[in-house]
This record gives C-alpha cells, structure tokens and sequence, in this order.
C-alpha cells in the first residue's frame, strides 16, 4: 500500500522538497552537512540527516525507491527508521570513496556500518526495503527490476514505537537533490533466505 508523502512528518525539513502530485514523486534537497551518526570511529555525533517518517508497526515492512545523481562525498539516500536519537538504523546508498556502496547503518547509543559496493546500480532506480520482525528488522535492496540483495539482519526493539521512512543526506556537499519515486508499507518479509 502506497503512503502518502504528506502523511510522514520530517525529523529535519530538507533546504527544498517537493510533491510532484501529478507523477506522486517527491523531489527533496539535502542541506550541507547534514548526516546520521554517533560516536564510532569519527568520534562526533550527527543528527542532521533528512528523514520523512510514519509509524511502522512489527510485522510490516516499508519500501522507499529513489533516484539520485551521486557525485559527492557521503551523498546518501535511503529508508530510516527511528526509535530515538541513540537507537535507529538507516540502510540505502552511500557514495563514498568514488564507489556506490549498499548497506546500513545500525545505532545503539554508537554507529556501525556495513557496506558492500553496487557501482552498476549508479543510474538505477534503487528501492530499499526494511522489514520489522519482533526482535530484528531485515534490509534489503535493488536496482531497477532485479533481484533483492540481503544487506543487513540487525537486532531492534520490538516493544519501541517505531518511525520510518525515506531519508537523504549530503555530509560534504551543497545540492544533492534525491527523487523519490515510491514510498510502501506492506507486510514483512517471512524468512530471511
């Protein structure tokens, strides 16, 4: 079932976004600087990354499928989902090192990250799906049509209120302008294999 951009409440507006009603995309622009991140290796914490979120319930999944031109350092767009700002995970692309990376980022209290490279999947339509068991939530993604990739099998609380939806961020960068072209809850994927 398809959401409604107007139904999710954005954790930080992006400088510019736009429901294009008529196609039922949403154009959105990442601020400089911002991000998602605790502690982990850097030593900072960022919690300025552009999330657009509704509630999530165990048992469901969202899929997010976006398009962008991936030109800066840490350029990065996915699905986010939101416990609070010590706990939450964000799985998509990030463009990092001249690579187009898939993977996520798990937060409890301090970030991880796993990342596996996708540069033939630059000029696709990409859809992230994140699927929320009783203790775990499931990442997977795609280019275009093919065939999903398991990107990550987190632990996740699931007594918490749970928030999630699509996500941009430009850490390094003016101007990454993300094109968002679904957003779905639907039931959660039944087994990892």
């Amino acid at each position: 079932m398809n959401i409604s951009w107007s139904d999710g409440r954005w954790t930080r507006p992006p400088v510019s976004g736009a429901d294009t009603a008529q196609s039922g995309r949403l154009s959105a622009t990442a601020a400089a600087g911002s991000d998602a991140w605790r502690h982990t290796a850097y030593g900072f914490v960022h919690d300025s990354a552009h999330a657009l979120l509704a509630p999530l319930a165990v048992g469901e999944a969202m899929e997010v499928s976006f398009r962008a031109p991936w030109e800066g350092q840490f350029d990065q767009a996915g699905v986010f989902a939101l416990i609070d700002a010590e706990h939450w995970v964000k799985a998509g692309v990030e463009f990092a090192d001249g690579r187009l990376g898939a993977g996520a980022v798990v937060t409890d209290g301090s970030s991880d990250w796993s990342v596996g490279d996708v540069d033939a999947w630059r000029d696709a339509e990409i859809t992230v799906r994140l699927s929320r068991w009783a203790d775990a939530v499931i990442v997977r993604a795609r280019a275009d049509a093919g065939s999903w990739r398991l990107l990550r099998v987190a632990p996740f609380d699931g007594a918490a209120a749970v928030s999630a939806g699509p996500f941009l961020a430009a850490p390094s960068r003016e101007g990454l302008t993300v094109e968002f072209t679904r957003w779905a809850r639907g039931p959660a994927d039944e087994s990892l294999h």
